[in-house]
């Protein structure tokens, strides 16, 4: 069941002072989860290009590696990235806190992932250079698509989560992000 009052839920449950300690060699980053609430809440993921170095095709939350300028702050980081990707302007969105930091083994990455409540139903302009898709998914339809699995990949076996949905799997670190939100909701998942 789908709590009427999320934003408050979610304020109450989410890391309001985020603290990511990467591991040496390690690179931080942090993710923004759009997210559009009202009578069919959803969350928005992007598509990455088939050209990028990192993750390429795959699908993610709007995000990307911390840089000097966010002066260490990670939630100006997801921001930041959102706009750049998705033209999204950061006066529309509402930090609502962060999900617990996830490492990407592939990648040495530490993403920190924060919450953000959008104003409205923007539309996007992403950068056709990183983002090749803007999907938006209804919370509902991710909960009932979550799966548990356990896949082999070139030189690792990748255990977790993913989600069908449209021809779309979500899987990997995305996939961990999504499970803990729809946990923090309270919505029943058939992982």
């Amino acid at each position: 069941m789908y709590p009427h009052d999320v934003r408050a839920r979610l304020l109450q449950r989410l890391d309001q002072a985020p603290v990511a300690e990467p591991n040496p060699g390690d690179r931080l980053a942090a993710v923004l989860l759009p997210f559009i609430d009202g009578s069919d809440p959803s969350l928005v993921f992007t598509q990455r290009t088939d050209e990028l170095p990192r993750h390429a095709g795959e699908i993610s939350f709007p995000g990307g590696l911390a840089e000097e300028d966010d002066d260490g702050e990670l939630r100006r980081t997801a921001l930041r990235e959102t706009h750049e990707e998705l033209g999204l302007d950061p006066s529309r969105v509402e930090v609502l806190g962060a999900l617990a930091p996830i490492h990407t083994v592939v990648s040495g990455i530490l993403v920190v992932p924060f919450v953000g409540m959008l104003d409205g139903r923007p539309s996007f302009t992403p950068d056709t250079g990183e983002i090749a898709d803007v999907l938006e998914f209804p919370v509902r339809l991710l909960a009932a698509a979550e799966a548990t699995v356990e896949w082999e990949l070139d030189d690792h076996v990748y255990r977790g989560f993913a989600y069908e949905l449209d021809g779309r799997t979500i899987w990997g670190a995305t996939a961990w992000m999504l499970h803990e939100f729809l946990d923090l909701l309270g919505l029943e998942t058939h992982g």
